[in-house]
């Protein structure tokens, strides 16, 4: 089959090189433009490594750049981590249409921030939906899935890079693989069940301090490593990565400092205590939580607030 890949960044060009790899023909790639001064996207180094095209238009709702799309005959469109709205007459143009990765077991955790959400949900198990994408937002029938189960531990980091990135690479492969034998299935998406939720940025990401402690060490995990759960210090806002959970509760207010150790900070929350291992601050950047303290002057019994 002739494939296009439209994405971005190291999942988009780990994509294109397993593709490669299975024996597939990609007769094109679509990455997204550069900023002034920045690096070429990965994807796009990936295939020029390989002597493929790369097309880096500004909008695909141009009627050049659909010609210029058509003009390349594709069989398949593969979408590997796609941001840009790509409207669905490219989809139509392909023989087999196109395939999408998405980062949850659709329909829950529709949206652009699935893997967060996951977490700060308080679900305890998560996975990757290849699908076939139509006109709305990762509502398109169901081509595979895959689950895995989230742990206690578990940071929207670490469920991406150490599972859903690589699953989602061999979903693909696989996914393509079925098409070709004729074997893809298209399961149409219900609505029971579905959820949508907005992008993980700061206008979710700060901690109300009046919430359960599981629910606070959610919301840390699911916004690490971005955008990084936050609370206000004095006038500084903080945010908090590498967080632990202990329910053995001290009684003191909720963001109450109760110690400062080389394993970070211990702060009081609801029903127990989280220990957070690293902060970030406008002044300081991203470093040890005990280093950060030592250099703010932090004592024990001072409290985080709400950030407002």
């Amino acid at each position: 089959m002739r494939i296009v890949v439209i994405g971005q960044a190291p999942f988009g060009a780990k994509t294109l090189e397993a593709l490669l790899d299975s024996g597939e023909e990609i007769v094109a790639a679509y990455a997204p433009q550069e900023r002034p001064g920045a690096k070429p996207d990965p994807l796009k180094e990936a295939a020029l490594k390989h002597g493929i095209p790369v097309f880096q238009p500004k909008t695909y709702r141009s009627d050049e750049v659909f010609s210029e799309f058509t003009a390349l005959k594709p069989d398949l469109v593969v979408l590997a981590f796609v941001t840009d709205i790509v409207p669905l007459r490219y989809f139509n143009a392909a023989t087999q249409g196109a395939i999408c990765y998405h980062p949850s077991i659709l329909p829950r955790h529709r949206g652009a921030s699935a893997i967060n959400w996951a977490i700060m949900m308080g679900d305890t198990r998560t996975g990757l939906t290849i699908f076939w994408p139509d006109q709305g937002i990762d509502t398109g029938p169901i081509l595979l899935q895959k689950e895995i189960p989230i742990g206690p531990h578990d940071t929207a980091g670490s469920l991406y890079f150490d599972y859903l990135f690589p699953m989602g690479v061999e979903a693909i492969v696989d996914s393509v693989k079925l098409i070709e034998s004729g074997k893809a299935p298209k399961i149409i998406q219900s609505d029971e069940g579905a959820t949508y939720e907005p992008p993980c940025n700061d206008a979710v990401a700060g901690i109300d301090w009046e919430k359960s402690g599981t629910d606070i060490y959610n919301l840390i995990r699911g916004c690490d490593p971005q955008p990084g759960a936050y609370a206000a210090f004095r006038t500084e806002k903080v945010r908090f990565y590498g967080a632990r959970f202990d329910k053995s509760s001290s009684g003191a207010a909720s963001g109450t400092i109760l110690g400062i150790a080389d394993g970070g900070l211990r702060i009081s929350v609801p029903g127990g205590e989280v220990l957070i291992s690293k902060v970030r601050t406008d002044s300081a950047g991203k470093i040890d939580a005990s280093q950060w303290a030592a250099g703010a002057g932090v004592k024990e019994g001072e409290r985080f607030k709400n950030f407002s």
